[in-house]
């Protein structure tokens, strides 16, 4: 069975940092990317950052410069980085790891609060 446990959410000051770690559980086949999602209250969820298995890596324009991902190279632990933290990023953050044939795999997510 395959799971996605998300850690390392929080609430913190702007200007703060966090890190959020996802630890994969179970047999996964075909990993052609590992990522964070977010959705904020009242918005739709969104891509915050992703690295291709071949690691190249993905930012949403807003977060870039601020945010690092990265991950083990058995693909089973993928982290965030998140520094410089404001308001805006307060969201629940999702880990998320997809495969060829497309599947995606998704954790329980996490709370971020940025308070101001």
């Amino acid at each position: 069975q395959v799971q996605l446990v998300e850690s390392g959410g929080g609430l913190v000051q702007t200007g703060g940092s966090l890190r959020l770690s996802c630890a994969v559980s179970g047999s996964i086949f075909g990993i052609s990317g590992m990522g964070w999602y977010r959705r904020a209250p009242g918005k739709q969820r969104e891509l915050v950052a992703d690295v291709t298995s071949g690691g190249s890596t993905n930012y949403a324009d807003s977060v870039k410069g601020r945010f690092t991902i990265s991950r083990d190279s058995a693909k089973t632990t993928v982290y965030l980085q998140m520094n410089s933290l404001k308001p805006e990023d307060t969201a629940v953050y999702y880990c998320v790891v997809t495969t060829q044939p497309l599947r995606m795999y998704w954790g329980q997510g996490t709370q971020v609060s940025v308070s101001s």
